[in-house]
């Protein structure tokens, strides 16, 4: 620049002027204006980094996720204290209850012998087939088939349907760990099963793609009832239910002291095997008592074979016969036709599985009359000489009486209106028992109720009858007449021969008895409690019957020829009698019987036997059980070993002259 006198001016000195501060970094370094030079990089310099992000503290952070780790924890403390502190015992027991199984020990059922200890009912090992439900679901199995598979295995060594097998093993409960496949089954079924289980078993070990499908089933020890002598005394001994619990006879009637008690087995289980390292408890079954009864098996054959084959030639409903000793009441012979076999109760007829000698009541009949012959001595109203009128016909109330047989006026002691079985007769005897009918009513109810009617035997055997006897106040008029001579009121085989025993006991009515004792566990033998004895009628009484009785079976005119033993004297009496159909509840057909006693003067054992209803050939009594009567006793005397007393028999008339 010039100066206005136009004279060159000297260069001007630049002073330095004072330095500028530092730029602080991260100033904003101020923009040029427009136009302006870009200002030069210095020589050397570096670009600077772009501005760094500035983060949060982490410490909040930590915490957090410090304190989240910590209620885990806690929580996973506080399960493990109560699963294995507070709750251990519960959780323990849980486990127990899924690795140990628990199995029922049956004790043996006490076996029941004859008078002599043979046997008559004995138990046999035996199992019950078992499976744990749990062990066949998809889950343990791992196939969607398993109780169908397990169903065909089982369903032919077992003999059922596998459908049942199957809903056996898959019941509604999902949580049953028990069902029963069968029972009582044999030990040769169990050893099939158990083979197989085990094949399987082996085989699953080795192959991944093979199921166990019987790891589930299982044993438990149990025992079989058998009958070694089939359907001899069947209608005594009863039989036993699939339960294991008596369902008949001596075995319902004893079943308690029968049974025993059950015993327990626990033992740890994996996949259907016992674990034998993990140790076991057991508590031991305690064995039923032995029982002794007092019947006599070859007795006891020797009456059934007679009766089966008199029932089956006669084409009879049924028949009995019972054998007693006269002495101690005990029973050696108590037989039924038809019978069964409780053995195999599936061919059993329903109607033939009691015990008809005890539980069936019918009109004795004649055989009665003993009965009001024993009323009419005892009350010193006639003697066995006493003479009595008998016509061929006997008006009394609204009937008209008559004999089996028409005859003309028969001139009769009291004996023979006894050994000729005249119902005439014996009304007109009986009628002398009081001054009035209602009176002689009243006396030979209470010798009917004396000798046991209308009452219990005292035996107890399940269903036994009381029979039916209404009291003397209730007689209609037309029954006034016929109790004296059987019809009218009922009895049991066992109470009519109950009454024969008691005249042959010297007029003492002894209880019948069919048990002698039971040993226990401990080989200790408890006899049975004493029979109760009733004195009925004076010794006296009862001698005087026994010869009349005697007269039946000796003297020509008597109806009971064909009870005739040769060497020994014998008393008895028949009977037939109208029979009350116990379907239609009408008289239909008769009961044929005979009872007595031997020998007559020394009395050891009495012999009953009725046939209902008799079909084919001849229904008296004399004619049909007649011969029974002979061939059973005969056996008894030989088998009893009881000689013939070889004294005269009294022989008593039959008949008078007037």
């Amino acid at each position: 620049m010039s100066d206005t006198s136009g004279e060159r001016q000297p260069p001007r000195r630049r002073v330095p002027g004072p330095a500028k501060p530092p730029r602080p970094r991260g100033a904003v370094r101020r923009q040029p204006g427009p136009g302006a030079r870009p200002a030069r990089r210095p020589s050397g310099a570096r670009p600077m980094p772009p501005p760094a992000l500035r983060l949060g503290s982490p410490r909040p952070r930590l915490r957090m996720v410090a304190l989240a780790l910590t209620l885990v924890l806690l929580a996973f403390v506080v399960r493990l204290l109560q699963v294995q502190a507070v709750d251990a015992s519960a959780y323990a027991a849980k486990a127990e209850q899924n690795r140990y199984v628990v199995h029922t020990l049956a004790a043996e059922r006490g076996q029941i012998t004859d008078r002599n200890g043979v046997a008559l009912a004995i138990s046999e090992d035996a199992y019950d087939i078992t499976a744990d439900p749990t062990m066949f679901t998809v889950k343990q199995l791992k196939i969607d088939d398993g109780p169908e598979q397990a169903a065909a295995l089982l369903a032919p060594i077992l003999g059922q349907d596998q459908a049942t097998i199957v809903r056996k093993l898959r019941p509604a409960n999902k949580l049953s760990r028990y069902t029963r496949l069968a029972t009582r089954q044999t030990p040769q079924v169990w050893k099939q099963i158990k083979d197989l289980k085990s094949a399987l078993a082996k085989k699953a070990d080795t192959d991944n793609n093979t199921a166990n499908v019987l790891a589930g089933v299982f044993a438990d020890p149990s025992s079989q009832r058998v009958y070694p002598n089939g359907d001899l005394a069947a209608g005594i001994l009863g039989w036993v239910n699939a339960e294991g619990k008596g369902g008949g006879g001596i075995e319902q009637e004893l079943n308690k002291q029968l049974t025993g008690k059950a015993g327990k087995i626990r033992y740890a289980q994996s996949g259907g095997r016992e674990v034998p390292t993990a140790g076991s408890a057991e508590t031991p079954a305690v064995p039923g008592s032995d029982v002794e009864l007092t019947i006599d098996r070859d007795i006891q054959w020797a009456a059934q074979n007679a009766i089966t084959e008199q029932v089956k030639k006669s084409k009879a409903d049924r028949g009995y016969v019972i054998v007693q000793d006269t002495r101690t009441g005990e029973i050696l012979a108590m037989a039924n036709s038809p019978g069964f076999d409780p053995n195999d109760l599936s061919k059993a007829d329903g109607s033939a599985m009691g015990n008809a000698a005890v539980q069936d009541a019918y009109e004795p009949g004649s055989t009665a009359k003993v009965m009001s012959m024993a009323a009419v001595l005892e009350q010193n109203a006639a003697t066995p000489l006493t003479h009595v009128v008998v016509p061929n016909r006997l008006h009394r109330g609204d009937r008209l009486f008559q004999d089996d047989i028409d005859h003309r006026t028969w001139n009769l002691t009291l004996n023979g209106v006894l050994a000729k079985s005249s119902n005439i007769g014996t009304i007109l005897a009986a009628g002398q028992l009081g001054k009035t009918q209602p009176e002689a009513n009243k006396v030979l109810y209470s010798y009917l109720r004396k000798f046991g009617i209308g009452g219990p035997t005292g035996l107890g055997f399940p269903g036994e009858t009381r029979g039916i006897l209404a009291p003397a106040d209730k007689w209609s008029t037309s029954q006034q007449y016929t109790i004296p001579f059987g019809q009218g009121f009922s009895l049991s085989a066992m109470q009519a021969a109950s009454v024969y025993s008691t005249i042959a006991n010297g007029g003492v009515r002894v209880e019948p008895t069919l048990v002698r004792g039971t040993e226990g566990a401990d080989g200790r033998f408890t006899p049975a409690s004493k029979p109760r004895k009733t004195r009925v009628v004076s010794e006296k009484t009862a001698r005087s019957l026994a010869q009349m009785l005697e007269s039946v079976v000796d003297d020509e005119q008597g109806t009971g020829v064909k009870a005739r033993i040769p060497g020994y004297r014998v008393a008895g009496k028949t009977g037939t009698a109208n029979r009350v159909d116990p379907a239609t509840g009408r008289y239909r057909g008769y009961t044929s019987s005979f009872a007595g006693f031997a020998p007559a003067d020394n009395p050891r054992i009495t012999v009953y036997c009725a046939i209902q209803n008799a079909t084919s050939g001849n229904y008296f009594g004399g004619q049909i059980c007649g011969p029974i009567y002979k061939q059973v006793m005969e056996f008894a005397l030989k088998t009893l070993q009881v000689p013939p007393t070889g004294a005269k028999a009294a022989n008593l008339p039959v008949d008078y002259k007037p």
